[in-house]
């Protein structure tokens, strides 16, 4: 009978315990990354398990790389790309072949899908570079409602956006021209702030056990 009560007991526990893990509240702070537009701020958190390509945003960030550059790339139903220095200059001809004279290694992880909202680094395709490293500085934020799962497993996924969805569906609507470049420059000014993760997690309704939105 003991042994009986031990065995229910034990089997209750192991219920228990990932319910009581789940309901943790994150701990520490977290860089809380903001995107300023014309058309709205965009916030967005990055990913621990990609720390290359975290280090190398919060780098260009807190150095004010991206301060100036544009979305050039802007495909409405499917993702905004930017961080291009190119689109600092005036020739816009040239925007999307820049860089800071660099490359990130490939930090693809299966779990991180292409939701909407999620942010990805921007790469030269597998025939140039089988190895599928990123851009050093070039990003793009998936636009379309149902993501885009065709991209999955091909380009590092290493943030998610928080807050702003909406900002991104109104620079996604913006006209554009024949290469996909809007055609009024949509320029971006990048900060970051430490914040705990209990706060974003509670403001913005993210989950930072499954790294996804919980009511967007």
């Amino acid at each position: 009978m003991k042994l009986l009560k031990r065995t229910a007991a034990a089997a209750l526990l192991a219920l228990v315990l990932p319910l009581a893990v789940l309901a943790q509240k994150p701990k520490g702070k977290d860089q809380l990354v903001t995107i300023s537009t014309p058309q709205g701020d965009i916030k967005l958190v990055l990913f621990d398990d990609t720390p290359q390509h975290k280090a190398n945003f919060l780098k260009h960030t807190k150095e004010g790389f991206y301060d100036g550059t544009t979305f050039h790339r802007v495909i409405d139903g499917f993702m905004i790309q930017g961080g291009d220095p190119n689109s600092k200059d005036d020739n816009p001809r040239n925007d999307g072949a820049g860089s800071p004279g660099y490359t990130v290694p490939a930090e693809i992880n299966p779990a991180h899908k292409h939701v909407r909202g999620a942010v990805a680094a921007a790469r030269q395709g597998d025939f140039v570079n089988p190895e599928r490293a990123s851009s050093g500085s070039q990003f793009y934020i998936v636009e379309n409602h149902d993501g885009a799962p065709m991209l999955d497993e091909v380009y590092t996924v290493f943030g998610q956006v928080v807050d702003g969805l909406d900002v991104i569906d109104k620079i996604a609507e913006q006209p554009t021209d024949g290469r996909d470049r809007p055609m009024t420059d949509i320029k971006m000014k990048v900060t970051v702030e430490s914040v705990k993760k209990k706060k974003i997690a509670k403001k913005y309704d993210y989950n930072y056990n499954t790294q996804t939105l919980e009511k967007k």
